[in-house]
């Protein structure tokens, strides 16, 4: 009973359609075959009547594979007759400078362009929901953590703003990625090309890519290997970010007074026996799945590793890790945007978590320098005593007595040549030990304080634009290549 609930409230954390696949196999195999035609004729190795007969015996094959129940095969050995028994065993010279060694790892670059766009797309969606947080709670005064323990006060903004900054790093490597992805693999044969006329730009081209793997070698019997390991790293990197940040989070419900937690619904799910649990179901799945895609990426890494150059192990269909570790990614950013969607934040609490320990003394040992020119060892030294005192006594920092913290400061001095009198009054002494007061205090690039968390902001705002429009450029860009391939072809099918 309980696994049937968590598993429907999972369920109901994905849009429909959202994880839907992308065209298969034999579709791009289709397309690839389509590129091939058009070059080939183009060149003059298949003549153009022939390359009509052999146009409409592709169309037809297309068609039957559509219909419901059609077998779609996804080795071209199995497509081949298929086309043949069309267009008779002329049609094999389309085949001409070509291998199974150039068209399988060109259909896996198919495969990958799209889901590393789809990453993409997922990625910036995640980072405009961690910038919708950020911007909503850029004034919520927060606990941050170090080694587990609560360090200093800061903002939730300013921490989301953080985590927005990794992604960034990401979309860049995912850039990056992508100008080595983006070339093509076809017409370097089985690796050394052929004595045909192949135009390996133009067959780029038809295909959408920007550019061919220059050597033919590397095309396919290299190149497969290291560009997976680089698309998985790229995952499992991202991966790694969203796994922090669910922990980060999941402490929340350690606790019996918690001061974020998702909203109770879709994001959580009910115990069977016990009334009272609400079951962070979004954040554990969000774990788990980027569990997933660090896994993937390490079986990439063991499948490729210590392996002869051109073998099948990273490259066939039992090798398909990078384009589903990929898919596996973008899922995970959808489930991490409706963690990010479903954030309840009770800003009182978390100011009354900062309230109740002592992370503001290292602006009191900051204050006693910039303002007494107390040498920071002493303020610091000064500031721990204060805390052992006020634990000891269960105190909060505000409930400090004052005349304690003159002695307790004498004390620290004495020894030192200063005077042993605090050189602050009670109220710059309270002042410096408020969480909104050290953060507005702050001066650094990339603190805290509202001036740089509204800068910062901003900038990641325009950030995020600009990769949108990458992102819109690449897909127009395919979408073009694909319809200039599609005039092509349809032209040939009106040969006499």
């Amino acid at each position: 009973m309980r696994r049937t609930m968590v598993w429907v409230a999972l369920a109901l954390l994905v849009p429909a359609g959202a994880c839907a696949e992308p065209k298969d196999s034999f579709a791009r195999i289709d397309q690839i075959n389509r590129a091939s035609l058009v070059m080939t004729v183009e060149t003059g190795i298949v003549p153009r009547a022939l390359g009509a007969t052999i146009a409409r015996a592709l169309d037809r094959v297309a068609a039957d594979a559509a219909k419901p129940g059609a077998e779609r095969p996804d080795d071209y050995l199995r497509i081949e007759p298929l086309i043949t028994a069309i267009a008779g065993a002329d049609a094999t010279r389309m085949h001409s400078g070509r291998s199974r060694q150039d068209i399988i790892p060109t259909v896996l670059k198919l495969e990958q362009r799209d889901r590393l766009l789809n990453l993409a797309k997922a990625l910036d969606e995640t980072r405009a929901a961690l910038l919708t947080v950020a911007e909503r709670e850029a004034d919520t005064i927060v606990p941050a953590y170090t080694n587990g323990v609560q360090a200093q006060p800061t903002t939730l903004g300013h921490i989301y703003l953080g985590y927005a900054a990794v992604l960034a790093r990401d979309a860049d490597r995912l850039r990056e990625t992508w100008a080595r992805l983006n070339l093509s693999p076809l017409g370097a044969a089985a690796l050394g090309t052929s004595s045909f006329p192949v135009n390996r730009e133009r067959l780029a081209a038809l295909l959408g890519f920007d550019a061919p793997v220059e050597n033919s070698y590397d095309s396919g019997q290299l190149a497969p290997m290291d560009m997976g390991i680089e698309l998985t790293g790229l995952a499992a990197n991202l991966a790694t970010t969203a796994g922090s940040f669910a922990q980060d989070l999941y402490a929340q419900y350690h606790q019996t007074r918690p001061w974020i937690l998702l909203r109770e619904g879709a994001l959580t799910g009910p115990s069977s026996i016990m009334p009272q649990k609400r079951n962070p179901v979004a954040l554990y799945s969000l774990r788990m799945k980027a569990s997933d895609v660090v896994g993937a990426a390490q079986a990439f890494v063991i499948m490729a590793h210590n392996v002869d150059s051109g073998m099948p192990d990273y490259k066939r269909n039992q090798a398909e890790p990078p384009g589903r570790t990929l898919a596996e990614a973008a899922e995970m950013c959808r489930r991490w945007t409706h963690v990010l969607d479903g954030l309840v934040v009770d800003r009182a609490r978390a100011a009354d978590e900062v309230a109740a320990d002592y992370s503001t003394t290292t602006e009191l040992a900051d204050t006693l320098q910039r303002e007494a020119d107390v040498p920071f060892r002493l303020g610091h030294h000064f500031a721990s005593e204060l805390v052992s005192y006020g634990r000891s006594h269960d105190l909060r920092p505000a409930d400090l007595p004052f005349p304690e913290v003159r002695r307790i400061y004498a004390e620290a001095a004495a020894g030192s040549g200063l005077t042993p009198d605090l050189p602050l009054d009670e109220a710059r002494f309270r002042a410096a030990l408020s969480a909104r007061g050290m953060i507005d205090a702050a001066k650094g690039l990339g603190g805290p304080q509202p001036a740089e968390v509204r800068r910062m902001l901003g900038a990641a705002q325009t950030r995020l634009r600009t990769d949108r429009d990458w992102l819109d450029a690449r897909r127009t860009g395919l979408a073009d290549a694909r319809a200039r391939l599609d005039a092509a072809f349809a032209a040939l099918t009106r040969e006499p």
